[in-house]
């Protein structure tokens, strides 16, 4: 995922239900959300969880940093990474923040933090994903790129584009959750959901399905293919970037497509929910442009941050209903004041400084 982001920098950088998740109902619109900025001059905030009285935890990945934001939009830095490292995956359970440092290596952190948000202490590391991805590999025996396809046609493809590979051994965590002593990572680059228990025990309870796209001659025409892969498919690897957890114990997990993450190949992210007891993974809903947070109400309801699709939006049977359209949005979080996001979460062009904002939406009341 590392690989991602910063391709998304350089670009300019809505359950387990006792059956189906709950789709938005389409039809009359309800009224648009009321929006309260928080605060502004964020660095890359792409995830944040919402923190004892009324303050809110919010990362600054490309800065490092931890943060957690007053209700009166006060931000107070919590922790502060060495070297450099990405500060990440940010999630909040009874009193402990968990966040992930990317750099070096690549590690799970959580921080105590006393009833007005400030921290107990120094942070302790609960797991070395990296050293995991090492050792395991979840992913090591699923085949990207081009599966069915004559050794001679993958010989006329460029190398760069990676005609076929497996499973590479490579670790970002982008995001957390935690319950019951358990806490669940999405590691983005690994394509794949842990988990921590209480003893440090890392474990893989999912890897999620690669991504395929056919190939047509436009497609073809237009990145520079050969005639011989036309028809077929190219497997994309699927990127998860956040994890829930929803009604009934699921897991709900937004993927990337793990391609371009415009619109040229189609709006191919996706919703998926996960046993966290037999790992199956079902998909709940496609047609998403590069959701990268997401959020599951009591009743079941996921909200999705698009942040190329420029919107929050909740899943529909027609494809995603928009909630409120927004400029780059970047993680969303439900709260009984309303709806969370992080916006702007990247600057919109390479001259532009960092400006992301944390943004209330108060939804309608029919909706929420």
């Amino acid at each position: 995922m590392r690989r991602v982001i910063s391709a998304c920098t350089a670009a300019t950088a809505a359950v387990v239900l006792a059956a189906t998740p709950a789709l938005a109902r389409e039809g009359k619109k309800p009224l648009p959300p009321a929006e309260s900025t928080i605060t502004t001059g964020l660095v890359t905030p792409l995830s944040l969880a919402e923190g004892p009285r009324g303050t809110t935890l919010v990362s600054q990945n490309f800065a490092g940093l931890l943060t957690s934001v007053a209700p009166d939009g006060t931000p107070t830095v919590l922790y502060a990474s060495e070297d450099g490292a990405e500060v990440g995956a940010v999630s909040y359970d009874h009193g402990v923040v968990t966040f992930a440092e990317t750099g070096a290596t690549q590690t799970v952190k959580q921080l105590r933090l006393d009833r007005d948000g400030m921290p107990q202490g120094e942070p302790r590391t609960i797991a070395d994903v990296g050293a995991f991805e090492e050792r395991r590999n979840p992913d090591a025996k699923v085949t990207y790129g081009f599966r069915d396809i004559r050794r001679s046609c993958l010989d006329q493809l460029p190398e760069e584009l990676r005609p076929q590979y497996q499973g590479i051994v490579e670790s970002h965590p982008y995001a957390t959750t935690s319950a019951v002593g358990v806490t669940f990572v999405a590691d983005a680059a690994a394509n794949s959901i842990l988990s921590v228990d209480w003893r440090g025990t890392v474990r893989t309870v999912a890897v999620l399905p690669a991504q395929p796209v056919r190939i047509t001659a436009e497609i073809a025409a237009g990145q520079g293919l050969p005639e011989c892969v036309v028809g077929k498919d190219y497997w994309f690897e699927p990127v998860p970037t956040d994890v829930e957890i929803g009604p009934w114990g699921q897991l709900y997990v937004t993927t990337l497509p793990g391609g371009p993450e415009d619109d040229s190949l189609g709006a191919r992210g996706a919703v998926h929910t996960v046993s966290p007891f037999t790992g199956k993974v079902r998909t709940v809903a496609t047609g998403l442009l590069s959701p990268t947070g997401l959020a599951v109400d009591v009743r079941g309801t996921v909200y999705v941050a698009e942040l190329f699709g420029g919107q929050v939006s909740t899943p529909a049977r027609k494809g995603p209903q928009a909630v409120v359209t927004v400029p780059l949005p970047g993680d969303v979080e439900i709260t009984s004041k309303g709806l969370l996001a992080t916006t702007n979460v990247l600057p919109p062009d390479e001259t532009s400084p960092p400006d992301g904002h944390l943004v209330r939406y108060t939804l309608d009341r029919s909706r929420h």
